[in-house]
């Protein structure tokens, strides 16, 4: 059961209403319905979700860095939310459960999910010889950047939904 005030979409006013009314007209989660408690946190994460899908970062990859990173923080809500996600970003079945393993078939998907696991477990301070593992499969210092936005952004919400125990409303995912 959620620890924060669940936001009726219908019932939100000012900012938090404006918000369910346009960006996330029809994507009425639980997971928004619990940041609606501040506009500005909804406002958060909207916002590095809009600028992360500018990155040079595909979906399917931003959706692996999610993937790992939430098995990593033990992030139920997240891992139902991005298996979904992460499938329509075009990644297998098998691929969402490799993402979760920290340990990719495909190379760059690898390296990526290599990167962003030792980001978590270094807390940053990743080594040389990370970033040099990372590089060599063909990834550059503007990729650092966004795999380090897309932690900190997938960060946010492992932690928001560890905070709010947010009631998973996607399908359930299996234990690995």
């Amino acid at each position: 059961m959620p620890r924060l005030t669940a936001i009726d979409p219908a019932q939100a006013t000012g900012a938090a209403r404006a918000i369910f009314d346009g960006p996330l007209k029809g994507k009425h989660f639980n997971i928004f319905k619990g940041m609606a408690n501040s506009a500005a946190g909804l406002e958060a994460y909207l916002g590095m979700a809009g600028a992360l899908a500018k990155s040079s970062l595909t979906a399917a990859q931003r959706e692996v860095i999610a993937l790992a990173v939430s098995e990593a923080n033990n992030c139920e809500y997240c891992l139902a939310a991005h298996t979904q996600i992460g499938q329509g970003a075009g990644l297998s079945g098998d691929q969402v459960i490799e993402a979760r393993r920290g340990a990719m078939g495909e190379p760059r998907h690898d390296a990526l999910v290599k990167f962003a696991l030792a980001l978590h477990e270094k807390r940053g301070f990743v080594s040389d010889d990370d970033l040099a593992r990372f590089k060599s499969a063909g990834f550059n210092d503007g990729h650092v950047v966004e795999v380090v936005a897309t932690y900190a952004h997938t960060l946010y919400t492992n932690m928001f939904n560890h905070v709010n125990q947010t009631e998973v409303d996607f399908p359930p995912v299996p234990t690995i």
